[in-house]
């Protein structure tokens, strides 16, 4: 079977042990696949093992299979994992890489940050975790967070801003990406005033967040124009890879919450970083791990 589609199944975690990779590569075996190579990384605080395979059964059967093979190895505080990648992904084609930002890209949800200083931060982080749970509607909830604020000076803006920590490996990431040719995006339901800064730092493709509102140098507690939803983030995915002229196979996304999933389901390679239930069980990888730059090693830049 020499024109076999290939795929990389990916293994990652804080160590990787012989039993779990056994597994996996027995799960492949087992499926007739062929393995055509066998690569290792390592990263700061992470190693990875990549399976190159050649396989006629599809997609969906080699990812139950892996998925299947990896559940059954007791779970040890390594964190392992394993990811299939789809062909498309390991083509010589430019890629289109878009990543959500608050606890994705950044460590902090920007909108708690602004509201500790009205002193609603518990009110407002409460809203947030129903928001990226499911439970609420993003829009609504966005509304009624940002009415906590009204009232602060816009220099609470750049106080937060300086407060901002990216991701374990989040700028490695966004480095290789950008060095190979490729994209990098951001689309936020966080704020355009704290992500500009950032995404000018970070020399990204493209960036989408809301605009908060300000009148006499007062947030007014509103947002102008349309609000970033999970809507918005899958059309904004399809925007800029239409922009850069990348094919919808070639695109990879990355968020924690539920207004990522429409975003996640675009994408030829939706990954749920450190996230929600329901996101985890809707992407196609998932890293649980605090070094984001772990995605780098599911595509061939």
């Amino acid at each position: 079977m020499p024109n076999s589609p290939e795929y990389s199944v990916v293994s990652y975690g804080r160590d990787l042990s012989d039993a779990y990779l056994g597994a996996v590569q027995g799960a492949v075996s087992g499926l007739g696949a062929r393995i055509l190579e066998l690569e290792n990384a390592a990263g700061n605080g992470f190693t990875v093992s990549k399976l190159y395979v050649g396989y006629d059964g599809g997609l969906p059967r080699l990812r139950r299979a892996v998925a299947a093979a990896a559940a059954a190895v007791p779970a040890r505080p390594g964190g392992e994992q394993s990811a299939v990648v789809p062909p498309s992904l390991l083509e010589d084609a430019r890629k289109l890489l878009v990543l959500d930002v608050d606890s994705t890209l950044i460590k902090q949800e920007v909108i708690e940050l602004l509201a500790a200083h009205a002193g609603r931060e518990a009110e407002v982080a409460a809203v947030t975790e129903a928001a990226m749970r499911g439970e609420l509607d993003f829009a609504a909830s966005l509304h009624a967070r940002v009415k906590t604020l009204a009232g602060l000076p816009a220099s609470v803006i750049d106080e937060v801003g300086a407060r901002i920590e990216l991701s374990d490996g989040a700028e490695l990431l966004v480095k290789e990406f950008l060095a190979a040719g490729h994209g990098v995006a951001v689309v936020s339901g966080g704020f355009t005033q704290v992500l500009d800064p950032l995404a000018d730092r970070l020399r990204l493709s493209f960036r989408r967040a809301n605009l908060l509102e300000i009148k006499d140098g007062v947030l007014t507690g509103a947002v102008s124009g349309e609000v970033v939803d999970r809507a918005v983030k899958a059309r904004s995915l399809a925007e800029w890879a239409r922009a850069l002229e990348v094919a919808p196979g070639s695109t990879i996304a990355v968020g924690d919450g539920a207004n990522d999933l429409d975003m996640l389901a675009a994408a030829a390679l939706g990954v749920a970083f450190n996230a929600k239930p329901a996101v985890q069980a809707a992407a196609d990888a998932v890293v649980n791990l605090p070094q984001l730059d772990v995605v780098q090693h599911f595509v061939k830049l």
